[in-house]
Parts: C-alpha cells; structure tokens; sequence
C-alpha cells in the first residue's frame, strides 16, 4: 500500500466523529458479465482494520498454527521507529518459516522479516536495483521453498525473484539479500497486493487496480501460469488472466482496497482480504473466502 492509502486508513482511525457523518448507501458492485471465474465465494470474516487489512497467510508448521494477519497494528515498535513503517502481505514456506515484507517512505531499500519455526527472528536487507520500485507490498514463497517472488506498486510486466530469506543457504542477515531473476509477464499488471502459489508453477494475485482498462474490470482475482518453476538462475515467462473481480460490498460508498491473499494447500481454501471504504473501514472490511468450482 502507497503511503497516501496508509494515511487514509489512519485518517479514519483518527477521526470517526467527523467521518461518522459521512453519507451511507448501499453498495453491491457484482463480476461483469463474461469474466472467466473459477473461484466461488463460500463465505467471509470481519477484517479487522488495525491487525488484519494488509495481509494475511496459513502457517502449515509448526501443527494447528493459526493463520496469521498483518496491519498498522502489527508492526512491532523496534522495527518502525528504524523507518520500516509499512509490513505487506506475508507468507510462509510448508516448512514453517514466516516472511513479512517492509518498506519505508524513502531510501534505496526493502525488508524481509523472517521468523524460523522455532520463533527466532533475523532481518534481511534488499538494496534497490535500477529502476526497482520503493514499496514492498507482499511475498510468495515457491513450494520448494527456496525462491521468494515479490512484486512492485503501479503498472508493471514483472515480478521479482529472490533466494527465500532464511530458508535458501545462500542468504544472510548480515549480507545484501540480492534480486536472482524476474518473473516476465506476457500482460501487464496493476497495483498487485499480494501473490500466493497454488502449485509449482501457479499463482493467484490480489489486485488492486481502480482503473479497469487492463482486464475490463476492477480490482481482480488474477491468474499467473508460470513456463516453469523458479530456479534463480533464469527467467520464466508468466501468462495473466483475469479469473473475476473482486467482492466490492459495503454500507458505505467508495473506493474499496483489495489487500493480501492467502491460498491453503491443505482445504483449498483461497482468503482474500478487501478493505472498504471510509467510515466503513471500521465496521465492514471483510476477508472473503472462495473455493474452485
């Protein structure tokens, strides 16, 4: 999330008299007739704006973990009085190792926090690549475990890839964590929030684009086909299709967000988080559930 949208949130956290005033409507924005939807809503949770409205992942190990979320409210005071004010959308390896994504207002750096399956946590540093965008909205681990793809804010026809913090040997807290390869999309992307795989080579992406002129929609549920695995050493292609958009349903009229992604390999369960728009924030941001079929 860019740090306008962060400041929106806190807006509304601050100032719920004022925007308590605020005109409400009904709002029910349904897919488009035509979109390709492999996936059905089955259900939804309440978001809660301060932990749960930028991410959230399934912990495999260690046993009976509970899904973990991330928000304003989760990021820990040692980490955002260092400037790293903003954590994305997660993810963990089948293995147990847990990955937040952080960025900053300005510099030349990204973050990766990464807690083991025994609970330790370590730090690990990107320096900037040329051309390579600030924020830092989410990871995906690869199902091997050893590459982590990340994404970049605005209208991008890549994805980076990384060695997985923590996981894959080469890496180190005290050494630069280097971007390895790129995702290269055969169709451009808008505002990705957050990107989970669903097998070796799938993933399925949260977007937040408001402009719909890419896939003829808003805010969707995007597909990812990869040419093969991520290996580090090389880049693959990735084919992008629109599978629908997004629920948009809220008390409150407005621009929605759509945030993290979750899919568990283990119910098949697909968990995407939108965030609604003002007052409404509060009251009715929702982690949606979907199944394929």
């Amino acid at each position: 999330m860019p740090a306008s949208l962060r400041q929106r949130c806190h807006g509304v956290l601050t100032g719920l008299v004022i925007l308590a005033t605020a005109a409400v409507v009904s709002l029910v924005t349904p897919t488009p007739a035509g979109a390709a939807d492999g996936w059905t809503e089955t259900g939804s949770d309440r978001a809660d704006p301060l932990t749960e409205s930028q991410g959230l992942t399934s912990v495999e190990v260690p046993a009976n973990s509970p899904n973990r979320y991330t928000g304003i409210g989760t990021v820990p005071i040692g980490v955002s009085s260092r400037g790293w004010n903003h954590v994305g959308d997660p993810d963990a390896s089948y293995n147990g190792y847990y990955i937040e994504p952080y960025q900053r207002d300005s510099g030349n750096a990204k973050m990766y926090r990464v807690q083991t399956p025994g609970g330790a946590w370590s730090e690990y540093v990107h320096t900037l690549g040329a051309g390579e965008a600030l924020n830092n909205s989410w990871d995906a681990i690869s199902p091997d475990g050893q590459w982590m793809l990340s994404g970049e804010w605005g209208t991008m026809t890549r994805l980076l890839v990384f060695p997985t913090p923590g996981v894959n040997p080469s890496t180190s807290p005290s050494a630069n964590l280097p971007q390895v390869s790129a995702v290269r999309l055969d169709h451009a992307v808008r505002d990705v929030q957050g990107c989970d795989f669903s097998g070796p080579t799938t993933l399925l992406c949260s977007s937040d684009d408001p402009e719909g002129s890419l896939f003829g929609l808003t805010k969707p549920l995007l597909q990812i086909d990869l040419s093969a695995a991520p290996n580090g050493t090389a880049d693959v292609s990735g084919h992008v299709t629109a599978l629908r958009q997004l629920p948009l349903r809220s008390s409150c009229s407005g621009a929605f967000e759509a945030e993290g992604i979750d899919y568990d390999r283990r119910s098949g369960v697909l968990r995407v988080i939108v965030v609604s728009p003002g007052f409404c924030v509060l009251t009715d941001s929702k982690t949606y559930k979907f199944s394929r079929g």
